[in-house]
């Protein structure tokens, strides 16, 4: 039982009367247990209801409905990853850094134990217009933080840099969901390490016009 599922069933226990937004929180918590272990269309919102300790009146006066709750978290979680790629990316002004912070966001983000990546990446509702639109939008806000590196740093025009920004993601995200796949075969350190060293090389292949950026700079071996 994890922190979260055990507070739950505290309060459910003990019958608390939790303020609204403390109770969406317990919601959504329970609604995204649901929702990884099952997948959307196999979740019940009585399911939901009764990991949550609450009847479904509790959870429909919160939520209108099961696509309400499923997109309220793919929403959060996609604002958290697009803030974690940009906080990597300004961790550091020097390149090969900001390639590695880049890589280790989309592990730390995969690796989170809540499993939230799989309501963003492999979500079996992606076909939904609503759901699509706002995984859609992170992505293009991840490729516009990392093109806006690029740009600067390599001078290419904005639609060259976009293809380049969201090869990266392409090769960050479905990389880390093999490492996760394989139980983790690789050291998570060693991993992003290995995966970035890789990046790097070919990002150190672009024009750069700040090439002297940082003691790495030159190196992409």
């Amino acid at each position: 039982m994890t922190e979260a599922t055990h507070r739950r069933s505290t309060h459910a226990a003990r019958g608390v009367r939790l303020p609204r937004g403390a109770r969406r929180a317990v919601l959504l918590e329970a609604a995204q247990d649901v929702f990884v272990a099952n997948g959307y269309h196999s979740a019940a919102m009585d399911d939901i209801a009764e990991r949550a300790g609450v009847s479904k009146p509790v959870l429909y006066q919160h939520f209108p409905g099961k696509l309400d709750l499923y997109l309220a978290l793919v929403t959060t979680h996609v604002d958290v990853l697009v803030e974690t790629v940009r906080e990597a990316l300004a961790s550091t002004t020097e390149n090969r850094g900001r390639v590695a912070a880049a890589v280790g966001a989309y592990f730390d983000f995969v690796d989170r134990e809540d499993q939230a990546f799989r309501l963003v990446f492999e979500s079996d509702l992606r076909n939904e217009p609503a759901v699509q639109d706002a995984v859609e939008r992170a992505e293009q806000a991840c490729a516009e933080a990392i093109s806006a590196v690029i740009i600067e740093d390599a001078g290419l025009d904005s639609e060259q840099a976009t293809l380049i920004a969201v090869g990266i993601i392409g090769l960050c995200q479905i990389a880390a969901r093999y490492w996760l796949r394989t139980e983790r075969a690789v050291p998570k350190a060693e991993a992003i390490e290995r995966l970035s060293r890789f990046a790097w090389k070919g990002f150190a292949g672009l024009p750069l016009t700040h090439p002297a950026d940082g003691p790495h700079a030159a190196d992409v071996d």
